[in-house]
């Protein structure tokens, strides 16, 4: 069927936000446009390519709704097209926010490498490009020109000019780039305050930011008086999608009543997971550890998600309601840990300043944030036993990205076997003992035919 939109009937329409790298500013711009077009009063929803959960959250809370990732390696197309689907679904335009730069990923597979530019050109999707062109004027232009004529089927619309120090400076930049047949569809203006704050996975939390309403409105009167978005709508193509927005479910629900870890300790939960396992007839019942809260005993299942439990260790170790109540849990229901989550059940955590904290003791790991090392990268794991996620021999794509690191492996039995992404073995990872497993993997979508 033709998925459209359902508040109006008319079909949505979809543009992707995207850069030549990472920084050049795509999330002030896309949270700028959403937040402009919705004070206009358009119907906009975001959705962000690649594994992020930090950068859906701002999206959400501009306007009112999930963004859902999209991810070519991790996804097959079938999930893809749903996804976008939904996405798309009750929108008059749809923003997708493109990670890192337009055409990064792995080297191949072709149209599956985890690119930006991958799901651009499947779905006929423009894009806006933005360019950071601090540091360079004319130059400019070999950039633009470069990223709009790589890949024949993947289209650059325009471009919007990000950190521009001057009129002079503007001027440059425009002439040389629209020199090439490329319109320059805006400006902003370098401006330190437009900074959001950051920390080692990304951008501070939009929870944990009491400034964010301020700033998005100071944004969105930025990118009214900067960017023509009359010609950004204008630009952005229809999405005819031949699917049904029920037939989306990239992973089984672990269980019938989910309890849910949810403070800013335990955040990092994909919303194309969520909406997948409510779609499926799942119920969510969340809790805070934070509050000291432990899993409802009417659940059947507990999931402690990703997030930032290494800024809250201390507090963790002393909840101790919390640690009676996920033990008590555990003795006959399912407990799953998502990085984060995974250094909670384990037996200790060491924080940024050296000091240990003792965790659930569910799984006998030690993990240290003192030590720590950035692992980033698409993973494929194949379950080695039974477990929340699924039935072992199950397999699950997705990705990890920590700076945590295990420091003692402990002794349980391990989780799944680790592919990366280039399909190189990487060994078994992770731990299970009983009903309790976790690994610092974040599975995205279950491996098609598998």
């Amino acid at each position: 069927m033709q998925t459209e939109g359902r508040a109006s009937g008319a079909t949505p329409r979809a543009v992707m936000i995207a850069a030549p790298r990472s920084g050049s500013g795509k999330t002030t711009v896309t949270l700028g446009i959403l937040a402009a077009l919705r004070a206009r009063g358009v119907r906009v929803r975001a959705a962000k390519t690649g594994p992020d959960y930090i950068d859906p959250a701002f999206h959400e809370v501009v306007t009112g709704s999930v963004s859902l990732n999209l991810d070519s390696w991790a996804m097959s197309e079938a999930v893809l097209t749903a996804l976008l689907a939904e996405a798309a679904d009750g929108a008059e335009l749809l923003l997708i926010e493109s990670a890192m730069g337009l055409f990064d990923g792995l080297m191949g597979p072709e149209g599956a490498r985890g690119s930006p530019a991958d799901i651009a050109r499947r779905f006929g999707i423009p894009v806006l490009l933005v360019l950071d062109v601090s540091g360079q004027g004319q130059s400019a232009a070999a950039v633009a020109h470069g990223f709009a004529t790589l890949e024949p089927g993947v289209q650059v619309m325009g471009v919007v000019l990000n950190r521009v120090a001057s009129d002079r400076h503007e001027r440059m930049a425009k002439q040389a780039i629209e020199a090439t047949g490329l319109p320059v569809m805006g400006v902003v203006r370098r401006d330190a305050e437009l900074a959001l704050p950051e920390r080692h996975l990304g951008l501070v939390q939009a929870r944990e930011q009491e400034a964010l309403p301020a700033l998005l409105a100071d944004l969105a009167q930025r990118i009214e008086a900067g960017v023509d978005l009359d010609r950004v709508v204008a630009g952005a193509a229809p999405l005819v999608l031949s699917v049904g927005l029920s037939e989306c479910v990239p992973v089984v629900p672990p269980g019938q009543r989910i309890a849910v870890a949810e403070d800013t300790a335990f955040s990092f939960l994909y919303g194309h997971l969520a909406q997948g396992w409510r779609r499926a007839g799942a119920e969510f019942v969340p809790f805070s550890p934070l509050a000291d809260e432990g899993p409802d005993e009417s659940c059947d299942v507990c999931w402690l998600p990703g997030g930032y439990p290494e800024l809250h260790a201390g507090r963790l170790a002393a909840a101790d309601g919390f640690k009676k109540a996920m033990k008590f849990f555990s003795c006959s229901r399912y407990v799953h840990g998502e990085c984060g989550g995974f250094m909670v059940l384990g037996a200790g955590l060491v924080d940024q300043a050296g000091e240990r904290h003792e965790m659930l003791g569910l799984l006998s790991h030690e993990t240290s944030f003192a030590k720590r090392k950035m692992n980033l990268g698409y993973r494929e794991a194949t379950l080695r036993g039974d477990t929340a996620l699924g039935r072992a021999g199950t397999v699950f794509r997705g990705h990890e990205f920590h700076y945590a690191r295990v420091v003692e492996a402990g002794h349980d039995e391990p989780l799944a076997d680790l592919r990366d992404g280039l399909e190189q073995d990487l060994g078994m990872a992770g731990g299970r003992r009983g009903f309790v497993s976790g690994s610092f993997f974040h599975v995205m979508a279950q491996k098609e035919g598998a």
